[in-house]
């Protein structure tokens, strides 16, 4: 590293740089200077004993690794960690070189991976990650390396761009990124030749395959590796590879929203196809009808379930995988998005020692996390918990959960039959389908337990329709049923680029919102950064419509009873609307006017 470089990075010029923004006190300043010799050669030791585990050593400990090892708390106003970014986002302030956090679902596998070798990016940390307007634009933590940029320049034939981005960053990019498109590459050569995918709906007449890699080729186990640890990383719920006519397309969801994230060679997808049909224990012969499989694996210390589904499309097989992670199917109630009033309701619902429970919303309106957090917040030794689910979601060992299996005469309403004689205190239903699960269901409650169930309505007052609709008798819904509620999910602000903006009242009323307030209001929005990937937005929360099945609400249920009468008797009882909930989130800053409207719509 040259001479400019170790100066501008020694602990007094970063220490200095740190006390001038006012991120650290004098104080802090001594004990960082101290202490600085006893931590690098104890990060050295570390980074000494990675590269004998077999872990690539990267450039050597700086001062700012030794000042973010500290986990000091900042002076400044929002007392954040001095960690490595927050570092290197004030010395590239005091350099007057731009900062970039980077989005790795933004960037350009191959302008990445073709602009410079592996080994030049790892040991001058260097990351190519945009050409506009004739210039290239690197990230580094070592903005002042010249002779690096020059190089680079002469090879890329572009002027450079420098900001900087901390060094754990670059490092993880450059691993993931060369790792991937190596391990893709490798197996695209392995595939050289013409392909035609047989799925497609031109058919081609082959006498031999050379189509596909066996799973356990290393490239591919790399590459599946690599798109797994990758949308963990991006927090997303759900991976697709779909099968193009000439690439394979990568799609994450994340909040909710599908991202494009790869685009793959054709003639790899069968191979990443079957690994991951070989680690979910799919037929990997069987491409012509749809199977469902399902992988373990792990995730910071804790399993995940990753639920696969593989369909014939027109151009190959498509693969869904649904990751199952524990940490957002298993919650606190406290923290699911319910108001004090509808959590006390709620509460007092579940905790009845018999009746039914039902749970409502479409798919994806988070119903799976509610029952499981609703069932974990009451399972104890004392009690024997069975649930009933097509298909599992995720294994709980504390509960008994049986998969449903139609093909072998495993249904709903058949189980459930069965179910009682295992002496059952709580039974969960995935779903009310048809009358014959509603009449088993009610008979359970009628005989003293407890049953959670979900149903497909649009809110919570057209459920007791729709069990009359399915068959139910009006005085068996009278005598069982103890609450219903519905849900969705809205999106939450980010907190990292939230900010007020003011907005009139008659405006959000020509929308259809009525905040019951004149005048203009201050509202909040997020103005995208790297933490949201610009969206603004940065997980989701519920809102929630929760209805106690009042003695009023049992004599209103006949088969001739009016939705809106029960829906005006409810709000008269209480009940505050999935509108009213989401407007109390918009006005407490939680989520945006333009979620409410996506999600929730005016009741007439």
């Amino acid at each position: 590293m040259p001479n400019d470089i170790q100066n501008r990075l020694s602990a007094q010029n970063v220490c200095r740089t740190l006390l001038k923004k006012g991120l650290i006190t004098s104080g802090q300043a001594e004990q960082i200077l101290k202490k600085k010799d006893a931590l690098e050669a104890r990060l050295k030791k570390q980074k000494s004993h990675k590269q004998v585990s077999g872990t690539r050593s990267v450039n050597p400990v700086t001062s700012v690794d030794i000042i973010a090892a500290l986990n000091l708390e900042s002076a400044g106003a929002d007392s954040r960690v001095l960690d490595e970014e927050l570092i290197f986002q004030t010395l590239a302030d005091e350099w007057e070189i731009p900062f970039k956090k980077i989005d790795p679902l933004k960037l350009d596998l191959n302008l990445v991976t073709t602009t410079i070798p592996r080994s030049f990016a790892m040991k001058h940390l260097v990351l190519p990650i945009a050409i506009k307007d004739g210039h290239l634009t690197v990230a580094t933590p070592n903005p002042f390396n010249v002779e690096v940029m020059e190089d680079i320049a002469r090879a890329s034939q572009f002027k450079v761009q420098v900001v900087v981005t901390s060094k754990s960053d670059i490092v993880k990019l450059i691993n993931e990124f060369f790792g991937f498109k190596r391990s893709i590459a490798a197996a695209e050569h392995q595939f050289a030749g013409p392909s035609v995918d047989l799925g497609n709906l031109e058919q081609y007449v082959r006498l031999k395959s050379a189509d596909e890699l066996p799973s356990t080729d290393q490239h591919v186990v790399n590459a599946v590796n690599y798109l797994f640890t990758y949308a963990f990383d991006q927090r997303a719920s759900d991976v697709h590879i779909e099968p193009k006519r000439d690439v394979s397309l990568v799609r994450m969801r994340i909040d909710g929203v599908l991202y494009t994230v790869h685009q793959l060679p054709k003639n790899v997808h069968s191979a990443i196809i079957s690994r991951i049909k070989n680690l979910s224990r799919l037929d990997m012969a069987e491409k012509r009808r749809p199977q469902d499989g399902r992988i373990k694996t792990e995730k910071g210390g804790v399993e995940v379930e990753i639920r696969v589904s593989t369909i014939p499309v027109a151009f190959g097989e498509k693969v869904v995988m649904r990751i199952m992670d524990p940490d957002v199917l298993f919650q606190d109630l406290e923290k699911l998005g319910f108001t004090s009033t509808d959590l006390i309701r709620y509460n007092k619902f579940i905790n009845m020692p018999h009746g039914i429970v039902l749970v409502c919303g479409p798919t994806g309106s988070g119903k799976s996390t509610t029952l499981y957090s609703t069932l974990k917040d009451l399972y104890t030794p004392e009690i024997n918990i069975t649930t009933i689910e097509d298909p599992i979601e995720m294994v709980c060992e504390e509960f008994n959960q049986i998969a449903v299996q139609p093909a072998i005469g495993i249904t709903f309403a058949t189980i459930l039959r069965n179910i009682l004689r295992q002496d059952p205190d709580i039974i969960m239903i995935g779903e009310m389908r048809d009358l014959e699960t509603a009449e088993n269901a009610v008979q359970a409650a009628l005989t003293g337990h407890l049953v959670l169930s979900t149903l497909h309505t649009n809110d919570a007052p057209s459920s007791i329709t729709r069990l009359l609709d399915l068959g139910v008798p009006p005085f068996l819904i009278q005598s069982t049923l103890v609450g219903i509620m519905a849900q969705r999910l809205v999106r939450k602000i980010c907190n990292h680029c939230m900010e007020p903006f003011d907005m009139e009242t008659a405006e959000l009323r020509t929308m259809g919102l009525d905040v019951e307030k004149n005048g203009r209001i201050t509202l909040y929005r997020g103005r995208g950064c790297q933490k949201c990937r610009g969206t603004g937005y940065y997980g989701r929360t519920g809102i929630f419509e929760v209805v106690p099945y009042s003695e009023s609400l049992k004599k209103m249920t006949n088969a001739s009873m009016d939705i809106e009468t029960i829906r005006n008797q409810a709000m008269a009882e209480g009940m505050v609307s999935l509108r009213g909930n989401a407007l109390r989130k918009l006005l407490t800053g939680k989520t945006t006017y333009q979620e409410v409207l996506r999600v929730t719509w005016e009741q007439h």
